[in-house]
């Protein structure tokens, strides 16, 4: 046992025994509770032994005519103490998570983080529940030697942070330590090792490395390094052909994340519109990219090129526009339709199969009211729907049939306020909480059309009767990879006489079920004789990472791989038997990070919104973290909490993926090109944190 220790400092080893000390005394103090068969009271029970000591107090004061009903009261209370259950005891093989030592002037005091309370005052074990107990907030908001104050339930807490460690316990056998500022880990012959103190903390210097409003994200550096005239300097030979094809060419722009495919493509708009003004103006001039994210990128990184008047809109806002248009009149449309939905809507195998349908449609039958009946009967059709499940090789299952049927059924329901129309009274149309009656209910669906049916009536109306208006005189897609053959369709029908086009795309980022492919996508835009423009270096990530991504994709990777342009940071790989544990050490690290690099933009990346709200919960009390699910990013300096549909486009200095975990990245292509899309946002260092097994993908990867 000796020898196992031998060659750490005296330091980690005096650490090291501390902990297996603590631990044998849980152990003990656990052993003793399962012989004498007792458990923590839960904290209802607690509640219900308080209220009987009041009235106890009451007794001892009650008159002669309360006194009865008084001790009635004790005698049921007593009873329901006795069959309230017990809270299970902390599972010996890990009883806790965490060990926090603080000093508030009395003496230190050593308090476990754990999943299920558990006092033991004369062992001096104290094992709180991390998810309730208000100390668990000093875990998470201090460091190793800070002072803190937080107010807590009846007084105001105040000390020193004395210890601060996530204590790694697998099936009974301490495996690792992690401290501020130190990690000892258990190696498979049973010899411990510490860690290199810089291993603990995302390596400096990465501040200002991500793109800026000026740097158009070719690496060029902070907002103050660069300006709009220097950038363009910086591109490379091929950017630079690509921004100058003729303005009358289509042109097609692949590269890899990070190759600086925006970069050509908004260079190129400036150009055109600087060139010849009066066949290009400005104004006329269209940027259409999936995300909101992406879309206040792109207005941003327009306007020190003289190009902010170019009209910048997501997919969605400008598919409800245009619809409202071209129809004349308001859509109610479907808030959040379901995903498996969406995705029928928006695969290749509906466009080909509607395409055939609807091939002699009479072009008086496009009226909105007319097309939103023919496409609710295409979509309760269970003959229709299997054929295009069928159709699509497997990217759509049989599932997504009776989903779109079951919600397709209550969006043709007759909304309530046409039932409510009678009442006069204004109050007695909403519910008891002040919302409309249908609010947050099934009904709430009745008389809308889902953000995907639009690009469909749209497609229809365009194939047989055309679409009225002035054409754009330039269009950049962006992330084309997630246009849908619909959306490409309309779109080629607003280009103006010169078909002047610039479209940037990578398909290994792909993250919904609409590519079809480039050849499909340019035919179905109308514009097939475009040129391609291959992209061939990665500027944003470092070599490590650029590595990552490529071994990630595996069979999906393009044949010729990116060349990376710098090396870089290594990457950063955290696994912990419990998301607990990784949440605590994430925690504690974005902290430290915030800190030491204040200028820096960093994101956290988590598979989905619920995901990333649950953890922004836990750093939300920093002022420089922010949640954004909306893409409402500022671009500035801080800590935002995203998931990797909001992320995808942009980069950050630092990028953290919280859940690299098998159930959010399967051996799918789905999660492949997801945690693709993932892992190739940062501009400087990666960190991959996991709090369950390792994802397969990365396994596959060589890199856990």
């Amino acid at each position: 046992m000796l020898e196992s220790r031998l060659d750490l400092p005296v330091e980690a080893r005096a650490v090291l025994e501390e902990e297996e000390s603590l631990l044998e005394r849980v152990r003990a103090a656990l052993d003793r509770a399962r012989e004498r068969g007792t458990a923590p009271r839960a904290p209802r029970e607690l509640r219900s032994i308080a209220a009987l000591r009041e009235l106890r107090d009451e007794a001892a004061t009650a008159s002669a005519d309360d006194l009865p009903a008084v001790l009635l009261e004790m005698s049921v209370r007593q009873r329901l103490i006795e069959q309230e259950p017990r809270e299970a005891l902390p599972d010996p093989l890990c009883p806790y998570l965490a060990h926090l030592r603080v000093d508030e002037g009395k003496g230190a005091k050593d308090y476990l983080l754990g999943h299920a309370t558990f006092l033991d005052p004369s062992a001096d074990v104290r094992i709180l529940d991390w998810r309730v107990a208000p100390v668990a907030q000093i875990f998470y908001r201090y460091r190793e030697g800070d002072e803190y104050e937080e107010t807590f339930p009846g007084r105001v807490a105040e000390g020193v942070v004395k210890a601060r460690r996530i204590v790694v316990v697998e099936r009974g056998v301490l495996t690792r330590i992690v401290g501020d500022g130190l990690v000892l880990t258990q190696r498979g012959d049973g010899r411990w090792t510490l860690a290199e103190r810089a291993s603990l903390a995302m390596q400096p210097g990465g501040a200002g490395t991500a793109a800026r409003p000026g740097s158009l994200g070719v690496g060029a550096g902070a907002l103050d390094q660069a300006r709009a005239a220097e950038v363009t300097a910086l591109l490379d030979p091929e950017q630079y052909a690509a921004v100058c094809a003729p303005a009358q060419q289509p042109l097609l722009v692949l590269g890899s994340a990070g190759s600086g495919k925006t970069t050509v493509a908004l260079h190129r708009l400036a150009r055109i519109a600087a060139l010849d003004p009066a066949r290009y103006p400005l104004p006329a001039m269209s940027v259409v990219v999936p995300e909101e994210g992406l879309a206040r990128l792109s207005r941003r990184l327009l306007s020190p090129l003289g190009a902010g008047e170019a009209q910048v809109k997501t997919l969605d806002a400008w598919s409800a526009a245009t619809a409202r248009e071209v129809f004349g009149r308001p859509i109610a449309l479907c808030a959040d339709p379901p995903a498996l939905v969406s995705s029928l809507k928006r695969h290749p195998a509906l466009y080909r199969a509607l395409r055939d349908r609807f091939a002699k449609l009479a072009p008086a039958s496009t009226t909105l009211p007319r097309l939103r009946r023919r496409l609710a009967d295409v979509f309760t059709d269970r003959g229709f729907l299997e054929g295009v499940v069928a159709a699509s090789a497997g990217d759509l299952p049989r599932s997504a049939i009776e989903e779109t049927v079951r919600h397709t059924v209550l969006q043709l329901a007759e909304p309530l306020e046409k039932e409510l129309a009678s009442i006069i009274v204004p109050e007695m149309k909403r519910a008891l909480d002040g919302r409309a009656i249908a609010e947050g209910t099934p009904d709430e669906l009745a008389g809308t059309l889902d953000v995907d049916d639009l690009p469909i009536l749209l497609f229809l109306r365009a194939a047989r009767r055309g679409l009225d208006g002035a054409g754009w005189s330039h269009l950049v897609l962006d992330e084309a990879e997630d246009v849908s053959l619909f959306e490409l369709f309309v779109l080629g029908k607003l280009l103006g006489e010169a078909r002047s086009v610039t479209l940037a795309g990578d398909e290994a980022q792909q993250t919904s079920s609409s590519f079809a492919g480039w050849d499909a996508a340019l035919a179905a835009l109308g514009v097939a004789d475009a040129a391609t423009c291959r992209l061939a270096v990665s500027y944003r990530c470092p070599r490590p990472v650029t590595e990552l991504a490529r071994r990630l994709l595996g069979k999906l990777a393009p044949e010729a791989p990116a060349r990376a342009a710098r090396d870089g940071a290594p990457i950063g790989l955290f696994r912990f038997p419990s998301e607990a544990q990784a949440h605590l050490f994430l925690a504690g690290a974005l902290r430290d990070l915030a800190g030491r690099e204040p200028r820096a933009s960093v994101a956290v990346v988590a598979r989905d919104q619920d995901a990333a709200r649950q953890f922004h919960g836990l750093v939300a009390d920093l002022p420089e973290a922010r949640l954004v699910l909306d893409g409402a990013f500022s671009f500035e300096a801080g800590i935002d909490v995203t998931d990797v549909d909001s992320a995808k486009g942009l980069e950050f200095d630092y990028v953290v993926v919280p859940d690299a975990t098998a159930a959010a990245y399967p051996m799918t292509d789905e999660a492949r090109r997801r945690l693709h899309v993932a892992v190739t946002r940062t501009s400087h260092q990666l960190w991959l944190i996991a709090g369950a097994a390792w994802s397969p993908l990365l396994a596959d990867a060589g890199a856990s």
